[in-house]
């Protein structure tokens, strides 16, 4: 019996998730696919750093991608429906406006002040997590009038979800560089209290010139992922935010830090634009190639120099063990050796494994 149409347009969009595709190119074929599927208007799909959720990058479609520094602002800002923060964090990561508000859209601070006016309705919002991380966020919109998301809509975006994430996952580690290039520095921006861009210097001109120009919103001096960074810093000052890790347009790594300024005058923000350490690259690196927590407690102490005996003595655990989850990560990695090991993750290796999200 020939499959029917819409499972073969499931299928179809799942087999994308495992073509290879760079980040920008299966997210723009996921939101492309998405409107047929689950009559979505307009979609907007970013990469987060798994550490952070932070986003790094977007594709975004109009009228989203010019009001993505209002809907950044309103999700740090920590109180409405539908947080990515939470539907990465909790049971069901797919859920849609209309439920969280039950129908009453304008109690969300987001729809009353951002998408009504943009004239949007329902928003299905989708955290993109494999077992170990999540890689990614999908905000699915339908225009002002419309039907919201039906349970049909959004069994089937949380079917496609596990494997745009996976499809995600995989596609953060393919693309290096193609050549060794020159380092650019460490860049420094200051915003002030409002958030323009007060001082910057040419390497941070430098590192900028370097994030693909669709991660930049016409109406903001900065790219999404610093918006997000400096963002971040100043909602939450007294908690020093981790670097967020970002692939250039030339394949190589940015590390990006935002700390509150203080002295007597107005309130600022600094960025610093930089190359990562390796040890800002290795947990990346380790989630992207499936590695479990329990392997990575291993990893980071043989890292530090632990021999076999001293794992097991810091870890309690047995050599037999310690030898399983070290067997395990070389195979994830490709490596053969502590020492590959350490090189692997000094440098990002070519494209991870797969993980099959059934």
């Amino acid at each position: 019996m020939p499959l029917q149409p819409l499972q073969r347009r499931v299928e179809v969009l799942i087999e994308c998730c495992y073509a290879g595709l760079d980040a920008t190119a299966l997210r723009r074929e996921v939101g492309s696919r998405l409107k047929a599927l689950a009559g979505v208007d307009a979609a907007f799909i970013a990469t987060v750093d798994p550490a952070t959720l932070l986003f790094t990058s977007a594709v975004s479609e109009e009228p989203l991608i010019e009001a993505a520094a209002a809907f950044l602002a309103n999700e740090l800002d920590g109180r409405d429906v539908n947080r990515f923060t939470d539907l990465a964090a909790g049971p069901d990561p797919v859920r849609t406006l209309d439920q969280a508000t039950r129908g009453d859209r304008d109690s969300s601070a987001r729809h009353a002040s951002i998408m009504r006016p943009l004239g949007l309705g329902d928003e299905l919002r989708v955290a993109l997590r494999t077992r170990q991380a999540c890689w990614g966020v999908m905000c699915l919109h339908r225009q002002a009038g419309a039907t919201g998301f039906s349970p049909r809509d959004r069994d089937l975006v949380a079917r496609i979800a596990p494997y745009v994430a996976e499809g995600l996952r995989r596609a953060l580690l393919t693309g290096q560089a193609r050549e060794s290039y020159p380092a650019l520095g460490h860049g420094v921006v200051i915003l002030d209290v409002s958030g323009s861009v007060t001082s910057v210097n040419d390497a941070a001109e430098r590192w900028l010139a370097q994030i693909p120009e669709s991660d930049w919103p016409s109406s903001c001096q900065l790219p999404l992922p610093l918006l997000a960074a400096a963002g971040h810093a100043e909602m939450a000052p007294e908690h020093p935010a981790p670097a967020v890790r970002l692939r250039t347009v030339r394949g190589d790594w940015l590390s990006v830090h935002a700390s509150p300024l203080h002295g007597s005058g107005e309130r600022s923000t600094v960025l610093v634009l930089e190359e990562p350490g390796p040890g800002e690259l290795a947990s990346l690196i380790l989630a992207s190639h499936g590695v479990t927590g329990a392997q990575a407690r291993v990893v980071a102490l043989v890292l530090r120099g632990y021999s076999t005996k001293q794992v097991v003595g810091q870890l309690a655990i047995s050599q037999y063990t310690v030898q399983e989850h070290l067997r395990a990560v070389f195979d994830k990695l490709g490596v053969r050796s502590r020492q590959e090991l350490a090189a692997a993750l000094m440098r990002p290796g070519r494209g991870p494994a797969g993980e099959n999200p059934d």
